[in-house]
């Protein structure tokens, strides 16, 4: 019995390790069948098999164990060296953040580039699609030029090219309708072009009034260089090694295609009286705005000259505009637009110079007129009004001298001692002698020292009475006149000046209370002493002019009697 239990128990055994390798080896799924055969065997057969399956399990774990030893160190430096990458990878994904961050801000601007140049692109596409489909429906020879021509503002051209096409072409295409949304757009492009046209001339208009000044500048500076190298040939050396540079046009200072687009276009629109029209009443306007001086103007010789430019700019900017245009401004047009400029610019100057008390600015006034008149009698405009003027500023120019010359005098009165002019050597005797001349010979064969008879005032009167001269002779110059002319307003002037001013400086001298018995004796000497050098003033005059005193019409200078009046004045006080 114990036998066939061994024998039986002996044969278990390979089939639990059978069932055990059969569950190692199979599916889950199919574990429940192989299970069953265990408790379907014989008695008690499932507790050999759960003390076998326990063997098994420990052998199992055994080796686990094993495995884990002998991998235990390899997994403890694995993890030893992923924390030690660990500040790395935080470091690395901060900077891997910060770049896509930059990335993304940098990619913005590039979509947005990216998407104008695709939609210029789509833009491009459609433009050349329709350029190919209108060339398929118009001539060849015509190329779009109207498209184009608008598109680069040659308007001119493409108001042209749409009277071809309105006239010629469009007729034969009349049964399409793009040929009909064209056609209807057509007056629309051409008010359109009249209002960009227009818009060009208003900006040119507005150019010009504010470089007036600087035209009239360059031209009156021009006519200046060219009145100096007729006076005097020295200036022409000076000239070509002081200035050298090019002498700048109009046309170097303003640039005159806007009217000339303007004038096409609306001539070709059949419009050219609005624009002529149009055109002539704004340039009044900035006359009129040119002609009003400030009120100060009469201050500073700079106001006149700022004056002067503006007009002159104004007017080169007419002529231009009148020689190179046809029918846009006439020659009526211009001398009716001087002539009312003229005598808006007499009333002015004869305002305003009255104020002048300063000869040398009045002298400067009259400078600046002559270049004026000159400039723009250069470009045709009649100035014998402007010098008929200049006529008048001469007499005020002379009473500020004749005024000038009253202080003057009266200085040199206030200054002299009234006695004889002692000299003790013959230097002194020359230099007396060529202030005054004194002709006496029995004074000459006298030893030194000695005195001259007249008093130290007479040589200087003499020379005051020749810078007067001189004075008066400025104003002459440039003025057009004949030498006849010139001699004769040199002698006037002389005059008033002996018969008003220094006569009334002498009167008031003799009748002042202080005035002694020996002081009036003196001025009688004196008076004798001028009245003798009036000759010698009126050759001085002759050397001038190179008139002859022979002359009919020579005025004769009037000092003779003005000092005998004042001798026998003096004497009546004596």
């Amino acid at each position: 019995m114990r036998r066939g239990l061994s024998s039986e128990g002996l044969g278990t055994v390979p089939e639990h390790e059978r069932i055990l390798q059969e569950i190692e080896s199979t599916d889950t799924a199919c574990v429940g069948p192989t299970l069953r055969s265990v408790y379907d065997d014989q008695p008690n057969a499932h507790k050999k098999f759960m003390e076998k399956l326990d063997a098994c399990i420990r052998n199992h774990d055994k080796e686990i164990e094993k495995m884990c030893n002998f991998h235990h160190q390899g997994f403890v430096d694995a993890i030893t060296e992923l924390l030690k990458v660990r500040t790395d990878a935080e470091k690395l994904k901060v900077q891997v953040t910060d770049t896509n961050r930059r990335f993304q801000d940098a990619g913005k601007e590039i979509i947005i580039q990216t998407e104008d140049i695709i939609r210029c692109r789509i833009q491009q596409r459609n433009i050349i699609t329709v350029v190919e489909k209108l060339q398929l429906c118009l001539p060849g020879e015509l190329n779009l030029s109207t498209f184009y021509d608008v598109c680069f503002k040659l308007y001119y051209s493409a108001l042209k090219t749409m009277e071809l096409l309105e006239n010629v072409y469009f007729p034969r295409v009349s049964q399409y309708r793009f040929c009909q949304l064209m056609i209807e757009n057509l007056p629309k492009l051409r008010e359109d072009i009249k209002e960009i046209s227009m818009s060009d001339l208003k900006d040119f208009l507005e150019s010009i009034r504010k470089h007036s000044d600087k035209i009239g500048e360059t031209a009156m500076k021009q006519v200046r260089v060219n009145l100096m190298l007729f006076n005097n040939l020295r200036h022409k050396y000076i000239q070509e090694d002081e200035n050298e540079e090019e002498v700048l046009t109009v046309q170097d200072l303003v640039d005159f295609s806007p009217v000339y687009r303007c004038l096409h276009i609306y001539s070709v629109l059949g419009d050219e009286e609005t624009f002529e029209n149009y055109y002539r009443k704004q340039r009044k306007k900035q006359a009129r705005l040119v002609l009003q001086p400030q009120s100060n103007m009469h201050e500073t010789v700079d106001g006149y000259r700022r004056y002067f430019t503006q007009i002159v700019g104004f007017f080169v900017v007419e002529d231009h505009i009148l020689h190179v245009t046809q029918g846009l401004v006439t020659r009526a047009y211009t001398d009716e637009l001087w002539n009312m400029a003229l005598s808006k610019i007499i009333a002015v100057l004869r305002a305003h110079s009255s104020y002048c008390t300063d000869p040398d600015l009045v002298l400067e006034l009259k400078n600046l007129i002559v270049i004026f008149a000159d400039t723009l009698q250069g470009y045709g405009f009649p100035v014998n009004r402007l010098f008929d003027l200049l006529f008048e500023i001469r007499d005020q120019y002379n009473e500020t001298l004749l005024k000038k010359w009253a202080g003057v005098f009266r200085d040199i009165f206030e200054e002299d001692n009234y006695s004889p002019i002692p000299i003790v050597s013959e230097e002194e005797y020359k230099i007396v002698i060529s202030k005054f001349p004194f002709q006496d010979p029995d004074l000459e064969k006298q030893s030194f020292p000695k005195k001259f008879p007249m008093s130290q005032s007479v040589p200087h009167i003499y020379i005051q009475v020749k810078e007067f001269i001189y004075a008066s002779l400025k104003f002459s110059e440039s003025l057009h006149r004949s030498s006849t002319e010139i001699d004769d307003m040199l002698r006037k002037s002389t005059n008033l000046l002996l018969t008003r001013t220094l006569s009334s400086c002498l009167l008031n001298l003799i009748r002042k209370p202080h005035m002694g018995l020996a002081e009036l004796v003196q001025i009688i000497i004196n008076t004798t002493h001028l009245e003798q050098a009036c000759k010698y003033l009126e050759d001085f005059i002759t050397n001038i002019t190179n008139i002859s005193q022979e002359t009919v019409h020579t005025t004769r200078l009037y000092g003779l009697s003005t000092f005998k009046v004042c001798r026998n004045l003096t004497k009546s006080f004596h």
